[in-house]
């Protein structure tokens, strides 16, 4: 499920140039408190490993951005919110509807509208842009026995076989049947360079994710749980939301 919630103000939206612990936060801020709650400490559990099951794209609208002050946001302005979780966006919207004014960073801004997204079907193969940059990485250790992490780029190997892996999970949380044995998911770069490399700060973390676009093939339905609960990692951060591109495209891959 998807939500696309839009924003007014009276004045102009300024937020820093890494925002996204501020938009994360302004949705467990208008979430039910149990539920964010458990999001906050605990999320869904598979394993040792846990999972949020939320994403969010950029905001989008007319804006400007300054390497000393950030970005400046003319309202209205959007967000897109999505979850294979529909409680999740339920309370969500429930809260951004009644409440008449909201915080964002230090922005007051008010809901004037939230719109649920029509739902997808999806075939095998499908062209996609990303809505926020999709972030994969392993944490290794040095020859001192200290963690670094290594983000991978959409041209290693592992950079796919890792989203594919972490999308498994999330369909083993998000359905009660489990997966046949088609367990098939590629991603493949089309229109991907170094541009598209995005460095962003997210609570004194340093992360490295890719924006561009992209032909996913596989199973159908990791495809939908991958656009419900977003590419890689780190996604109830602000990662790895996409749209579709293209559906009725040639074999031809794009240079």
């Amino acid at each position: 499920m998807r939500i696309k919630v839009t924003f007014q103000s009276d004045r102009k939206i300024c937020l820093p140039t890494h925002h996204n612990h501020i938009i994360q936060g302004f949705i467990y801020s208008n979430l039910d408190r149990a539920l964010s709650n458990m999001l906050h400490s605990e999320g869904y559990k598979l394993g040792s490993r846990t999972f949020k099951l939320f994403t969010f794209s950029r905001l989008l609208g007319k804006m400007n951005y300054n390497p000393q002050e950030g970005f400046t946001f003319y309202p209205p302005v959007s967000l897109l919110i999505a979850s294979p979780k529909v409680d999740i966006l339920e309370s969500l919207s429930h809260f951004l509807v009644k409440r008449r004014e909201l915080s964002l960073g230090n922005n007051k801004v008010w809901t004037e509208s939230v719109e649920v997204m029509m739902e997808k079907k999806f075939t095998k193969r499908v062209q996609v842009e990303m809505l926020s940059p999709v972030v994969t990485y392993s944490t290794l250790y040095t020859q001192e026995g200290k963690k670094k992490t290594y983000y991978y780029n959409p041209q290693e190997k592992e950079f796919g076989e890792k989203i594919r892996d972490n999308l498994i999970k999330k369909y083993l949380l998000v359905n009660d049947s489990p997966l046949d044995d088609n367990l098939q998911f590629d991603i493949v770069p089309l229109r991907v360079n170094k541009n598209h490399e995005k460095i962003i700060v997210y609570k004194q973390t340093v992360i490295h994710g890719w924006m561009g676009q992209y032909e996913i093939t596989g199973n159908p339905e990791l495809i939908k749980v991958s656009y419900d609960a977003g590419l890689g990692s780190k996604n109830s951060s602000g990662f790895g939301m996409w749209e579709v591109w293209r559906e009725d495209f040639p074999e031809q891959r794009i240079p």
